[in-house]
């Protein structure tokens, strides 16, 4: 049984994209502001969903020639353990009369073919395009959750996706300028690490003014923006502090206390001022 029993075929490597399922969940459920049983049947689905990506992208580099045959036994297994959970999750959710959630999971389909054919041709990594549509297929989380608690599907659902993909894309925008610091020799000069950075501010300052726009226009709660601030204040941060020589890790532990940061204020400015 140990051959099937294989953390790095069962769990993502990926321990960063965890953040990008974790926080839409949280949002939705706490600006929801209840916990029923179906709520469970979709986190449950969820998570199967994020999960068993693994194990098909490495049965599918074990087809491809990337990985040995070996791992595919263990590959098909967990495929089939997230695969039967959450179809019982889904079938839970439409019992409960929550099927018109299934068309959120519509999007995943094509964005996963995707990035699998990036796999087959060895391409897959540091493909930030695919990664902030990925992001926006998890911030649907967001919306279902929330649809749940509400028990229809109101359009106040749309915004919360719609802001926590803007959250993740910058995030994911940002990592990549940290990572690119990495490999500097030397700390140029201020205007040189602004325009390094000029990609990253660009999407943190627009969800700071689309926030504070729509907070004084009274669509949004008036103090959302200020989750939006911390994030495009250590963006500036990072922009003029460059990551030379900082391992990934720590780069990642970074981003995940930003990003953690960021739900709990989302979510307090918006209990507080909703």
């Amino acid at each position: 049984m140990k051959r099937y029993f294989r953390r790095q075929i069962a769990i993502t490597n990926e321990h960063g994209s965890w953040v990008f399922l974790l926080s839409p969940l949280l949002i939705g459920l706490f600006v929801g502001g209840q916990w029923t049983t179906p709520h469970l049947y979709l986190i449950i689905a969820a998570l199967c969903g994020f999960l068993i990506r693994q194990p098909i992208v490495i049965a599918v580099k074990a087809y491809s020639g990337r990985r040995s045959r070996q791992d595919l036994p263990a590959a098909r297994f967990w495929i089939a353990v997230y695969g039967v959970i959450g179809l019982i999750m889904l079938a839970g959710l439409v019992l409960r009369g929550y099927g018109y959630l299934l068309y959120l999971a519509l999007p995943g389909l094509p964005v996963f073919g995707w990035h699998l054919w990036l796999v087959t041709r060895r391409a897959e990594r540091r493909q930030a395009g695919v990664e902030i549509i990925a992001s926006g297929v998890l911030a649907l989380s967001a919306p279902a959750v929330y649809w749940i608690s509400v028990g229809s599907p109101e359009s106040m659902g749309w915004w919360l996706w719609g802001l926590a993909w803007l959250q993740s894309a910058a995030s994911i925008v940002y990592a990549y300028l940290r990572l690119e610091q990495r490999g500097w020799k030397e700390i140029p000069a201020v205007k040189v690490r602004l325009k390094f950075g000029r990609r990253a501010l660009w999407y943190v300052s627009f969800n700071l003014a689309f926030t504070v726009v729509l907070s004084i226009a009274g669509w949004l709660p008036s103090w959302i923006f200020i989750p939006y601030l911390l994030q495009w204040g250590e963006t500036l941060w990072g922009a003029l502090h460059p990551a030379a020589g900082v391992k990934p890790a720590k780069i990642g532990l970074r981003q995940l206390i930003v990003s953690t940061l960021f739900t709990i204020l989302f979510i307090i400015t918006w209990k507080i001022s909703s």
